[in-house]
């Protein structure tokens, strides 16, 4: 079914696509009408005939010339002699490589003729090609001279980082068969020229598609020499024909006709024979990077030639591979095909002898292009991309989870070169990983360089600057953590062999390491600010998740508490340390000042960045529960700071009580100064009570709300711990609960030696000086004065006290009114003529401290409160319930 589209119109797709128009199907008395060959006339040259051959061509660079300076006469003058000399060399050139061409295509002609005598082919042919190859050679040397020279007294030329593209074809190709390639880009196209007499045509295109120039690469001059030719071209803008500047190009090129050319295969006629038919068949299907596969009749062709001429299967497997690996690129289907290719030659390929010499040196070759790809590959295994044309990503991206489909068919092609089991092959592929670790790694690392300073020297940017820098590095955790994701993601699908598991994990850990211990030197956190909280999160979470996917702590890698663990003391260190600056006398800017809560607002203030720090380090008190200790001594030397700067602020109240809180040394010394002092009754100043409110304040709202963060965060310690937090802080609540007692002792001592003034206010002289024949009316009578005394003092207090402090000090001055009732009584046991004396009193009393607290609270006032105190109930206990009431 598939030959008839060959035996069609005489054969002549045959006809065409091997240059045999003239030759194909004709008899010979046709070919022997045709006139006599002269090669001593230029214009007797016949048409040439097609040799069918390959060139490989790669763009490296694009030079444009450098315009001269304005007004420089000399240098417009020293390159017109040059140009003049150059274009003459040219078009000498170009004239006698026409006429070499046409001898040259006439000489072809002759040996493909089989019915030409041999002594046609006369010695003056061979001396023309002689002597044309020696002048080709000789122009050539003169044209570069020339060039050289030119270049030498004409402006400069510059590598320009304007982006360029070539568009390349064939002179005997259609127009809209361009390939357009980038310079530098590595791409490799195969053009298959018609003849000698073919060109190259490069057309050179700035980024915006604007036509700077042209190239024109003629294949004869090219065809002597089978290696590599890096090689300048100038370019030349049309119709002035000016040189604009040069093109660099690697040019190979292989023909069937030359023996040389098939060093790998030897000159077997079958072999050569089937390279001829597979090279045009790769040519009409247009056999490129991207288009490997030959299909429908034109593989059928191959197949059958092979098959009628004896052509191996292994043969025609290693020539068309190597067309393959000539234009090969990281992609799924170009791996696939090339193990598809080499499977069943590699079965072969473990006995050399199975194998002909040809064979041999073409897998030989080979296999060295495909170690070249499988490099490519595996160092490149995270920026494969199936939609490029060169199989690489043009832009690198971070890694995204997913596995490039090119992959998994390298590694089977890797497993069928090599065997895995041998430490080589194991190491060899490892290093492969290694290096695409240290690329992306590299790549990653760029977006931070900026911040890496090489004197260590300490950077100190600027907040802004400093938050974008905290904010890149934490950038640059995630994208590593990502890479490493990825490769998890890789050997969970069972693609990669499992010795390459940790190689790319260990240089990534490894590496992150490094630039954050350089980062922080380079850039030192001042504290806990929302950026560096970020950073030390993104790390932990980084060394967590590391255990968590089961992989062993890697040697010099991430460890985050080793990375932060001195900064984080300095930043407890340095706030403890500002703290306690605050609370130093002469920053107490407070004095005087008064809130809502009738407190100091130094407290408020105080607790309110204590508060402040434990939010900036909880972040790391979750993560690192060991800092709770650490963190609660600073807190704790702050409170109490705190309190000794309050004792401090308000010295002069709290001095006239120290009397009362000092125990007292009974000495001639003390009574001197007792019978020095002057009978004066004590007024409660704001200021104590400002004092105490603040105090109360501190242990019942402010301090409660330190405690209960510290006891959260015991429950982060591991089970086992030696110590629970909140140990320091119960100290600071001791202290502050027991000087808030002596203060609040003190002033009721002192209420109490107001009544103690005079005789009508003395408690105990009114119970004495009361008889038990005295009506009710009397009783009441005599304590009067001291009743209105009491309401006074409650009504002041309740003027300096806020309501918690004020109930506490009525509280316990009723309960202290009640002890002088008490030790008058402990005297009277047996004497019951002063219980009725002493129940009055007891009922005046309760109804003063009552009736006031209600007055002056009102419903706020909790009914517990009312409840009579210790020394009222020991009263009434001691006169009797019944008798009481």
């Amino acid at each position: 079914m598939e030959a008839p589209m060959f035996l069609e119109n005489e054969c002549a797709l045959l006809r065409d696509t091997f240059g045999l128009q003239q030759i194909l199907l004709q008899s010979e008395e046709e070919r022997m009408e045709k006139p006599t060959l002269d090669f001593t006339s230029e214009a007797a040259a016949p048409k040439p005939t097609k040799i069918v051959g390959k060139m490989k061509v790669q763009v490296h660079k694009v030079k444009t010339t450098v315009d001269p300076p304005t007004g420089c006469s000399m240098t417009s003058l020293s390159l017109s002699a040059p140009r003049a000399k150059l274009k003459t060399i040219q078009n000498q050139l170009s004239n006698f490589q026409s006429i070499l061409s046409s001898r040259w295509q006439a000489l072809n002609n002759i040996r493909v003729a089989p019915h030409l005598p041999n002594s046609s082919f006369s010695h003056k042919s061979l001396a023309y090609m002689h002597a044309g190859t020696r002048y080709v050679k000789q122009a050539y040397g003169l044209l570069k001279v020339g060039v050289r020279s030119s270049h030498k007294n004409s402006s400069s030329y510059e590598v320009i980082q304007e982006t360029y593209v070539c568009m390349l074809r064939l002179k005997s190709s259609a127009e809209e068969n361009n390939i357009r390639i980038q310079p530098g880009s590595g791409e490799t196209h195969i053009f298959f020229p018609d003849s000698l007499a073919d060109d190259l045509i490069v057309e050179v295109q700035d980024s915006k598609g604007k036509h700077l120039g042209h190239v024109l690469v003629q294949v004869a001059t090219i065809v002597e020499d089978a290696t590599d030719k890096l090689q300048w071209w100038s370019i030349y803008r049309e119709p002035e024909h000016e040189p604009v500047g040069k093109l660099q190009l690697c040019i190979n090129y292989l023909t069937s006709s030359d023996d040389n050319s098939h060093h790998k295969c030897g000159s077997v006629a079958e072999t050569v024979a089937y390279d001829l038919v597979l090279e045009v068949a790769m040519k009409v299907q247009q056999f490129q990077q991207r288009n490997l596969q030959l299909y429908g009749s034109w593989k059928w062709l191959l197949t059958e030639f092979a098959s009628y001429y004896g052509v191996s299967d292994v043969y025609t497997k290693l020539r068309y591979l190597s067309y393959v690996m000539d234009v090969a690129t990281p992609t799924a289907d170009c791996l696939g095909l090339v193990h598809e290719l080499l499977m069943p030659v590699a079965m072969k390929g473990h006995n050399k002898r199975a194998l002909s010499h040809q064979e041999n040196r073409i897998l030989g070759e080979t296999k060295d292009q495909i170690k070249q790809i499988l490099s490519l590959v595996f160092e490149n295994y995270k920026s494969l991309d199936e939609s490029s044309f060169s199989g690489i990503m043009d832009v690198f991206e971070p890694a995204t989870g997913l596995v490039a489909p090119a992959l998994e068919p390298a590694i089977k092609l890797y497993m069928l070169l090599h065997d895995v089991l041998s430490p080589e092959a194991q190491t060899n592929l490892c290093h492969y990983f290694q290096a695409a670790a240290r690329k992306r790694s590299r790549r990653h690392l760029a977006e931070t360089d900026e911040f890496v300073t090489t004197n260590n020297e300490p950077n100190f940017m600027e907040t802004v600057a400093m938050s974008i820098a905290y904010q890149k590095m934490t950038c640059l955790c995630r994208n590593i953590k990502n890479e490493i994701l990825t490769d998890i993601e890789i050997h969970n699908q069972h693609i990669l062999p499992t010795l390459t598991k940790s190689v790319s994990i260990y240089i990534y850990s490894t590496e992150l390491c490094n630039r954050l211990r350089a980062f922080l030197l380079a850039c030192p956190p001042p504290g806990p600010s929302p950026p560096m909280v970020e950073l030390v999160i993104e790390t932990a979470d980084f060394h967590r998740d590391l255990a968590s996917w089961n992989i062993s702590h890697v040697k010099g890698g991430v460890d985050a508490k080793e990375l932060f663990h001195l900064y984080i003391m300095i930043w407890i260190q340095d706030k403890q340390q500002s703290l306690l600056e605050s609370c130093k006398l002469e920053t107490v800017k407070w004095s005087g000042v008064r809130t809502q809560h009738s407190t100091t607002p130094f407290i408020d203030e105080m607790y309110e960045r204590l508060k402040e720090t434990l939010s900036d380090y909880e972040v790391i008190i979750c993560r690192w529960p060991e800092y709770i200790f650490v963190l609660e001594n600073a807190i704790s030397d702050v409170e109490k700071a705190i309190v000794e700067a309050l004792n401090k602020q308000y010295v002069d109240v709290v001095s006239p009580l120290k009397e009362i809180l000092t125990p007292k040394k009974f000495g001639l010394k003390y009574m001197q100064k007792l019978t020095k002092q002057s009978v004066c009754s004590y007024t409660v100043p704001d200021e104590l009570g400002m004092l105490l409110n603040s105090m109360k304040r501190l242990l019942d709202v402010l301090r409660p709300k330190i405690e209960t963060q510290f006891k959260s965060w015991g429950s982060c310690i591991p089970e086992g711990g030696n110590t629970a937090p909140g140990e320091h802080l119960s100290e600071v609540t001791v202290m502050l609960r027991t000087k808030f007692r002596g203060y609040l002792q003190a002033v009721v001592e002192k209420l109490a030696k107001n009544t103690k003034l005079q005789n009508s206010t003395k408690l105990k002289k009114i119970l004495q000086d009361s008889q038990e024949t005295m009506g009710e009316s009397d009783i009441r009578g005599r304590m009067q004065m001291l009743k209105e005394l009491l309401r006074s003092t409650i009504n002041h207090l309740h003027t300096v006290f806020e309501t918690q402090v004020f109930i506490a000090i009525c509280r316990w001055y009723w309960d202290r009114m009640a002890q002088d009732v008490l030790g008058f009584l402990e005297n009277r046991k047996e004497n019951r003529s002063w219980y009725k004396v002493s129940q009055i009193a007891v009922s005046i009393l309760d109804d003063t401290f009552t009736s006031q607290m209600q007055q002056l609270v009102g419903n706020a006032l909790p009914a517990k409160d009312l409840e009579p105190p210790r020394s009222i109930l020991e009263v009434r206990s001691m006169l009797g319930k019944d008798a009481y009431y």
